[in-house]
């Protein structure tokens, strides 16, 4: 296959998931799987692409980062240490164990595992859930924040879906879905850019001058892609619970499995 056509449908998969409760990860590797296009071109490629979906939503919050950086006397805010209680515990654990993860964990059968318990998470937070107690993200509280930070630790294992984790964990903690995805997706940047930016240091001699069209054309995808998806869901919430996102979950492990293993 083409690589710039790769780069577009790749580009658009880690856009379109990077941010939904579906796992990019897990539908990158599948995809890349699917296709070919795995080994350090394709580790490099995932790499970059990311950034081009954490760019997206650095534009898409720009007013709310800024007036973290520069904090207003009085009123209730989010501020920069909330972002830093709910990255650290997932960073913590990450940093302990990366290697382990990319060597056991980033498996077809591995992802569709994750597919199939993250969407029964997800499913179990919309059931039990009830009237929330927090309906904006400037509600909530470093403790809380916190605390969704800890369920993002589920994300770690490739599939589960680091927006479906705090979302789902947002939902348990009284959050309404719209203050869960908006704290989930403030917190992504920061935290995503630091995680790719070390696995970037690690790999980036693997980057040839003869790829960089083909980078390009998937970075550019993936804000595209990502901007459009992230603008959908916040909307989509409104009115809308997770339920069908697990179910579109339950079906792509279920194709997938059939795909690679019959």
């Amino acid at each position: 296959m083409n690589e710039y056509i790769i780069a577009i449908i790749l580009g658009i998969i880690e856009g379109a998931t990077e941010f939904l409760p579906v796992s990019s990860t897990g539908h990158m590797i599948l995809a890349g799987s699917m296709m070919g296009f795995t080994g350090e071109v394709a580790t490099v490629f995932e790499v970059v692409i990311q950034f081009g979906a954490i760019l997206s939503v650095l534009f898409i919050y720009r007013d709310r980062y800024l007036n973290m950086l520069r904090p207003k006397a009085g009123g209730k805010h989010l501020t920069l240490m909330h972002v830093a209680a709910g990255i650290i515990p997932v960073m913590g654990i990450a940093y302990v164990l990366h290697s382990p993860i990319k060597e056991y964990l980033f498996s077809p059968m591995t992802v569709i595992m994750a597919l199939i318990v993250g969407g029964i998470f997800m499913l179990f937070a919309e059931k039990v859930s009830k009237e929330p107690r927090i309906t904006d993200v400037d509600q909530l509280t470093v403790k809380e924040a916190t605390l969704v930070g800890i369920f993002q630790v589920l994300s770690l294992w490739p599939g589960f879906s680091r927006s479906g984790s705090t979302i789902a964990g947002g939902l348990l903690l009284g959050l309404s879905r719209k203050a869960a995805a908006d704290f989930s997706f403030i917190i992504a940047a920061p935290l995503m850019f630091v995680a790719c930016s070390y696995d970037f240091l690690k790999i980036y001699d693997k980057l040839s001058m003869d790829d960089i069209a083909m980078f390009a054309v998937g970075f550019v995808t993936a804000f595209i892609f990502a901007y459009v998806s992230v603008i959908w869901f916040l909307k989509f919430l409104n009115n809308s619970s997770l339920a069908s996102f697990a179910y579109y979950r339950f079906l792509l492990a279920a194709v997938s499995y059939y795909y690679f293993f019959f």
